[in-house]
């Protein structure tokens, strides 16, 4: 491909969020969701009489859910294209506003649907066309409400939490973001942000250096953290316990699995890790040293090839339709329309924000991407990755409002999958040792941040969780739960010197306070995607039943999902062990070349 834009197209979205015609689109989205948000004080009973009435009410919520939604991400978009304009920072706030409104529509709505019998229910939902097209949606809208204090407690309990739980997660964010690290560089101190300091420099004192400042700069705020983190928890324990359920029921529920399936897949993650911890030893032997630190899982390999070299944004492209194209046509003829149409920005600028995303303007059935492109391969695996992202929001773009909408641990399965067909890909294409030795190096990398340092955090919160509901978890106390955690997950496999204690301090996933247990469906739908991978070659109607899984992650439960599309099920280890095979034939590749 050749003169692919650097820069998005948004106009055709929406009117700019300068303009008036804007401000007025902003204003109807509020009159429309208040409006709901009064009339679903009095949404009645649920029943045979009722069921068009509720039909008709769910079908404009889902249309309003869907127009605030694409406006918060045009806005997004916007902001993070020029990250100073301070109408784009108003327009985000004020949005974000409107979240009071949509929780007062769900309390009312699951509390109503809860007050039903099972057989009412049923009779309900198949009494409108409506409610049977949404069956999905509404039956897990009944069940999320078996997760909320009784009606008056959970909106007194909603209204406590601006001042509870939400505002211990915006003291971390307050205190997390005043963090600065002093490095040296050129023979001067100079202090950075947290974000702003890195662990790849190919020179070991470098790296070093870096992590024992960063360190330091976090553990000066460790007793803060720990009050913190300690509330956040202690909030979610006590209406745990009001509500006879454990600390995993809610993050569960919200991802649409079972506790059998997570045990599953972090016993089959914890048999057949050590794989992983050779591909450790083998990379310290590399280096030149007896055990690999902390500080060190991003160093470049010696001898890095021209895995390391620039790469122009042009070729970046075509390498990711070539291999979107590989796997299907579909996917490679979707993959070169989004950066045609220009869904995507990718243009190293002043003024943007930093990282990456891919945001869903639904009731466009568009996409837009976001991520600064600065030639190197990791920056095109990143845009495959994206492009993933908006490949999965497309296949689904026709299903109804409600059933569009996966849960986190399916959000990355196309994104990840992609990502593997890229890699696959490249490795194929290899023309010396030292470039598919990097190549696999990258990948496996991967692999331990999702099958190690994601099952350290796991065991960490688990054992936190436990600990907490007999008071108090000293900051001391969080970073021995976190040492030994690590210990456990990566198999001793790092230098005694090597661990890092403090992850609970610096890792931001633990104070986010809208969704306990973040970290475990990084890991479910990264081997979520490598299994189904290791299925394509299998058969030649793949593709198809690939496009038919990402439908159903909008309308299925986690297992039942993979159950239909491909005839496992998730509680059993078969599945998962197909995952790991994928990691294993890597570090043999790996273990080969060195």
């Amino acid at each position: 491909m050749q003169d692919c834009p650097l820069t998005w197209e948004l106009d055709s979205l929406y009117p700019h969020p300068e303009s008036d015609e804007f401000h007025a689109t902003v204003e109807a989205a509020r009159a429309a969701l208040s409006g709901l948000a009064e009339r679903s004080d009095s949404l009645g009973t649920v029943g045979l009489e009722s069921a068009f009435a509720w039909g008709a009410f769910l079908g404009e919520y889902g249309e309003a859910v869907s127009e605030l939604n694409s406006l918060g991400a045009f806005v997004t978009c916007h902001g993070s294209a020029d990250a100073a304009n301070r109408t784009f920072m108003k327009y985000e706030g004020e949005i974000a506003s409107f979240g009071p409104l949509v929780a007062k529509i769900c309390t009312n709505i699951e509390f109503g649907l809860q007050a039903a019998s099972d057989e009412d229910f049923a009779a309900f939902l198949a009494a409108d066309e409506w409610l049977s097209e949404n069956a999905f949606f509404v039956t897990q809208a009944r069940k999320d409400a078996s997760l909320r204090l009784p009606r008056e407690l959970e909106l007194l309990a909603s209204e406590l939490d601006v001042d509870g739980i939400h505002a211990w997660g915006r003291l971390y964010d307050r205190v997390s973001g005043a963090v600065r690290v002093e490095v040296m560089e050129k023979g001067e101190v100079v202090r950075k942000s947290s974000g702003q300091v890195s662990f790849d420099s190919p020179l070991r004192p470098v790296r070093e250096n870096n992590f024992f400042a960063f360190s330091k700069a976090w553990d000066e705020i460790a007793d803060t953290c720990a009050d913190a983190l300690n509330h956040i928890c202690g909030t979610r324990l006590t209406k745990y316990q009001r509500l006879g359920i454990d600390h995993l029921a809610v993050p569960l529920n919200m991802n649409r699995m079972t506790r059998e399936t997570l045990d599953t897949m972090w016993s089959v993650v914890s048999e057949r890790k050590k794989c992983l911890a050779d591909y450790l030893s083998a990379k310290a032997r590399l280096m030149g040293i007896e055990k690999l630190a902390m500080f060190d899982m991003d160093a470049p390999l010696p001898s890095a090839g021209s895995t390391g070299g620039q790469l122009s944004y042009d070729e970046a492209c075509t390498r990711t339709v070539e291999a979107a194209s590989s796997f299907s046509p579909d996917f490679g003829e979707f993959a070169e329309m989004s950066i045609r149409e220009r869904w995507i920005e990718v243009e190293d600028r002043e003024g943007k924000r930093q990282g990456g995303f891919c945001t869903d303007i639904g009731t466009r059935k568009q996409s837009r991407i976001f991520m600064t492109f600065t030639g190197t391969v990791d920056g095109m695996s990143t845009l495959a990755h994206e492009i993933g992202h908006a490949y999965h929001t497309w296949v689904l773009r026709d299903q109804p409002i409600f059933l569009r909408h996966y849960p986190m641990n399916l959000a990355e399965t196309a994104s990840t999958f992609a990502e593997a067909v890229l890699g696959e890909s490249q490795l194929a294409s290899c023309e010396c040792e030292n470039e598919k030795r990097s190549l696999l190096d990258k990948m496996l990398s991967d692999s331990v941040a999702f099958l190690m340092n994601i099952h350290a955090r796991f065991l960490f919160e688990d054992r936190f969780h436990h600990e907490r509901p007999n008071g108090e978890v000293s900051s001391e106390q969080l970073s021995e739960f976190m040492m030994a955690a690590q210990k456990e997950s990566y198999r001793d496999a790092l230098a005694d010197d090597g661990w890092y204690p403090g992850a609970w301090i610096s890792k931001l996933h633990y104070y986010i306070t809208e969704w306990p247990f973040y970290n475990f469906p990084y890991t479910f739908g990264y081997l979520l995607s490598l299994g189904t991978y290791s299925l394509a070659k299998d058969s030649s109607d793949f593709p198809q039943q690939f496009k038919e899984f990402l439908v159903a992650t909008g309308c299925m439960s986690s297992e039942d999902a993979v159950q239909k599309s491909f005839g496992f099920d998730l509680r059993e280890p078969d599945f998962w062990n197909r995952s790991l095979d994928v990691v294993e034939n890597r570090v043999k590749q790996f273990l080969d070349l060195v």
